[in-house]
């Protein structure tokens, strides 16, 4: 246990985690391998146990969201309902460049906020790239854009960001308490950014009417490609949403809500998509990752190192809710500027609940720590190409349509975003959630 551990497992647990840590950001070795590799090492050296990895390291009901929620998203993406509302909502901006880069954020955030923000910014990246061909627009603003919406958006709820479903199924809090708590300021916070994009881009987006003629000849429809299987899309993910609405008064997971919406489009659409295909939906690299993320941080948990560092805080702090809950919405957000925010999130869980036991409170007295987290490591995660997922992702996209995205150019925009956005979650967590 913790308080028994030898002092070389304790310090052979730490120079794991931070290694494979600092591997993991340098982004040359799948992350995946890494976060295995190192938990395995972990097993190897008896510092984490196989049994307590299964049993408790590893957080089952998040990986069963991602593997719900991907498979889901996956049959929806094949009918290109999105795709679709991404065109139309081009043609009714009237193919005006600024109006289109705004249009196109609104969707992506809301999008982020109901499908997580790597997927929806797959989805979103090439119809940007159909819009801005067929304008002769520079694509980078509207990419630029789509990022900053994608990580605002799926601060919103539960399953809009990997951290926010990380921190959910740690906790009590449920899909209405995301909902609730962190959607009217996610709506701020959008707000404040689209109104800074159109100051900072405004003047610089302009086409001639020949363009914008050629974007509303475009057949929006055609984007459907298979209308049964949208409307069943439409419908079970309509079924699923309320059934994360609901779930505390069914007593039911939100995993298994996941879970069962993506098994019942399957079941209902047998004859429009082939299973095999479904599957290949699920990112196996990153539900591995997690998987090996999770014996990393209890490998440190079961060394005492994290409750070592949390008392450490509390001395610190002189146990002040209040202000550890301002110094984990700063640190998170300058931390995830800088490092991918889920291995981040994943060691700041278990310090927070030892923070609680430490002081002796109820869960509910944590909350306004949580927030905090959440908060900052998404909306921090704006700061830099590097500081998410959907970010490097959407990068990766545009280099191979030849239109690279650099560190530089993103970092004019997403700084000055992050800043404003940890600002304003400061004063709503302060005066709002304490």
């Amino acid at each position: 246990m913790a308080s028994q551990a030898a002092t070389w497992q304790v310090v052979s647990a730490a120079v794991i985690f931070l290694v494979s840590y600092a591997v993991i950001i340098t982004d040359k070795i799948n992350r995946a391998i890494i976060a295995l590799a190192g938990a395995l090492l972990l097993i190897l050296l008896g510092i984490a146990d196989m049994k307590m990895a299964y049993s408790h390291y590893i957080e089952w009901q998040t990986i069963f969201l991602l593997v719900g929620m991907m498979l889901l998203v996956g049959i929806v993406n094949k009918s290109g309902i999105f795709q679709y509302i991404a065109i139309k909502s081009a043609q009714i901006a009237k193919g005006e460049p600024i109006r289109i880069l705004l249009m196109l954020s609104l969707v992506t955030a809301v999008g982020s906020a109901f499908m997580d923000n790597v997927t929806t910014v797959l989805l979103m990246v090439p119809v940007t790239f159909t819009i801005t061909r067929v304008l002769k627009l520079n694509p980078i603003p509207y990419l630029i854009s789509e990022i900053l919406a994608a990580n605002i958006g799926g601060t919103a709820t539960l399953i809009g960001s990997p951290p926010n479903m990380m921190i959910g199924t740690a906790t009590h809090l449920d899909f209405n308490d995301f909902l609730l708590n962190l959607a009217p300021v996610a709506v701020v916070i959008l707000a404040v950014t689209l109104l800074f994009l159109r100051l900072w881009y405004g003047a610089q987006l302009r086409i001639a009417d020949k363009q914008k003629a050629e974007l509303m000849t475009i057949d929006a429809g055609g984007c459907i490609k298979n209308k049964a299987l949208a409307i069943k899309s439409l419908i079970v993910l309509g079924l699923t949403l309320l059934g994360f609405l609901l779930h505390s008064a069914i007593q039911v997971e939100a995993a298994v809500v996941a879970i069962a919406g993506a098994t019942l489009l399957m079941l209902i659409s047998v004859k429009d998509i082939k299973a095999e295909d479904v599957f290949h939906s699920v990112e196996w690299v990153t539900v591995l990752f997690f998987a090996g993320l999770f014996v990393l941080v209890g490998g440190l948990t079961e060394t005492g190192i994290i409750g070592k560092i949390t008392t450490s805080l509390l001395e610190m702090t002189e146990a002040n809710i209040p202000f550890i809950a301002m110094i984990v919405l700063w640190v998170s957000g300058i931390a995830s500027a800088t490092v991918d925010n889920i291995p981040f999130v994943a060691s700041m869980i278990p310090m927070i609940k030892d923070i609680g036991v430490q002081l002796g409170v109820q869960d509910e007295a944590l909350d306004p720590i949580w927030w905090s987290l959440a908060l900052g490591a998404s909306l921090g995660g704006n700061g830099t190409l590097i500081g998410a997922s959907a970010n490097m992702i959407a990068a990766g996209m545009a280099g191979k349509e030849g239109k690279p995205l650099s560190f530089a150019a993103f970092l004019k925009i997403g700084l000055p975003v992050t800043l404003i956005s940890l600002a304003i979650s400061t004063i709503y967590v302060s005066f709002i959630l304490m």
